[in-house]
């Protein structure tokens, strides 16, 4: 199995996971710190999706090599990969939207839960609310990200089975 296939089949376990855990283990448990892992689990299979689609290019000699880090990809693939396939522009906003929300919780030194929403305060306390509906619909968004992607690197499928 090609590197872009092994990526692509990770992100949809990691949105499927982030789906269970809002879907079944949330309503279970009702705990808002649950959202934290959902994120994280949104942001790999995004990061995993947008991984895929760039060493599918790379597979065919499209995109010069990269680095294999998150700034080093994102760019490339908003540089290169957006305008080639006509990727909506608001995927590329979802992608930095969940990393700075992720990036924001490792960095924070105050969280808490109020209202059913996770808060997270920087240093000035600048506050960021993460609630139910705003990850569901992060959810919602990155599987039609990954089903797109999917769309585009399965084209030429039948050259490495």
């Amino acid at each position: 199995m090609e590197r872009f296939q092994e990526l692509r089949e990770a992100a949809k376990l990691n949105i499927r996971k982030a789906d269970h855990m809002i879907s079944v283990t949330y309503p279970l448990v009702k705990d808002t710190k649950l959202l934290l892992a959902v994120m994280e689990n949104i942001f790999l299979g995004l990061t995993n999706t947008m991984s895929s689609l760039l060493y599918y290019e790379f597979l065919f000699k499209k995109i010069p090599r990269f680095q294999d880090n998150f700034d080093s990809k994102f760019n490339i693939f908003r540089a290169r990969c957006t305008r080639r396939h006509k990727i909506d522009e608001s995927y590329v906003e979802l992608i930095q939207e969940v990393k700075n929300t992720v990036k924001q919780h490792k960095k924070s030194p105050v969280e808490f839960v109020r209202n059913d929403k996770f808060v997270i305060c920087d240093n000035d306390y600048n506050m960021k609310a993460i609630s139910v509906d705003e990850v569901k619909s992060h959810i919602s968004k990155a599987k039609l990200f990954i089903e797109e992607i999917h769309n585009i690197t399965s084209k030429n499928e039948g050259l490495f089975r």
